[in-house]
């Protein structure tokens, strides 16, 4: 489970799931502020007991500068086949007031599960307001929580 806020501002683009959209909102952050890809990234890192995605991508390199958070899901995705996992479900919360994202939440859910190599049925994308209570609601943040399970990956070999 991890749970990640971003504080929005009003000159950026919002990036959800690695699809881009121009909005009145932005997010502040030293990446793209793909705030679904970095929970995801931090829900597989935490069901890893490794660190957490800041320790690993620090925002004090340069190199993660504006950087695609793309390349973080698969860094991700490489620690946990290397561990011996596979995506057993992945359920995505998505916190905000605007944009509505129902008209791309399918775009989003083909994206994660090309970047995870799972199946669709693996993958569930929610999106919900705070009702204009808190900074969600107030437009100045947007949060995002993630559960997901990892499967050991069968061996083929005879044992």
């Amino acid at each position: 489970t991890h749970k990640d806020q971003k504080w929005t501002d009003k000159d950026g683009k919002y990036v959800p799931a690695g699809e881009i959209y121009e909005t009145q909102l932005g997010v502040v952050a030293h990446s793209d502020g793909d705030v679904v890809y970095h929970s995801i990234v931090d829900a597989i890192f935490g069901a890893l007991t490794l660190p957490d995605i800041g320790q690993v991508f620090q925002d004090t390199d340069p190199r993660w500068k504006g950087c695609d958070s793309s390349k973080f899901m698969q860094h991700a995705y490489e620690v946990m086949t290397e561990y011996g996992y596979k995506i057993g479900n992945v359920d995505v919360t998505l916190i905000l007031e605007r944009p509505k994202v129902a008209s791309f939440k399918p775009a989003m859910k083909e994206n994660i599960v090309k970047l995870l190599d799972t199946t669709p049925g693996r993958v569930n994308i929610k999106a919900r307001t705070h009702e204009r209570v808190d900074s969600v609601g107030e437009l100045r943040s947007l949060s995002c929580h993630v559960v997901l399970t990892l499967e050991r990956i069968q061996s083929t070999d005879q044992e």
